[in-house]
């Protein structure tokens, strides 16, 4: 009894993160979007990036607890693939029209793209260095 207390609990936490999230960043005013750097349109689907190199795209909020975990995660590896793949965060609360357009409802997410820029795995929650770096392996990525 106990533990399905303790999971039902769990999930109103989550539930109750999630509209926290979409309430901020419906109530902020909408800016143009600032990290958008090589993140093109196809069609209606969400802006993808086609650098022709694989593409992770960190979507979160520099106030966000488990964003600031995982921010010294995507630095070292934004840096450490530098010239072979792009790492990209992108602060839904400073650019609230790309959560909407990628369809954020809880953050942090992560989106991984092939180098042809489509979407081909998508996470959300906080991802560990070793499970990024095993994704971007996978893509073909060394």
């Amino acid at each position: 009894m106990k533990r399905n207390r303790k999971g039902w609990i769990f999930g109103a936490l989550a539930l109750l993160a999630s509209v926290v999230v979409y309430a901020v960043t419906e109530s902020r005013g909408v800016d143009k979007p600032s990290g958008t750097v090589g993140l093109q349109a196809q069609g209606t689907s969400a802006p993808s990036p086609r650098t022709g190199r694989v593409t992770m795209i960190d979507l979160g909020a520099t106030e966000c607890i488990p964003c600031k975990m995982m921010a010294p995660i995507i630095e070292e590896l934004r840096i450490r693939y530098t010239g072979k793949a792009d790492i990209l965060f992108i602060d839904v609360w400073n650019d609230p029209e790309l959560a909407k357009i990628y369809g954020i409802q809880a953050i942090p997410t992560q989106i991984f793209f092939d180098g042809n820029g489509r979407e081909v795995f998508r996470h959300v929650g906080f991802l560990d260095k070793k499970r990024i770096v095993d994704i971007l392996t996978k893509l073909g990525v060394s």
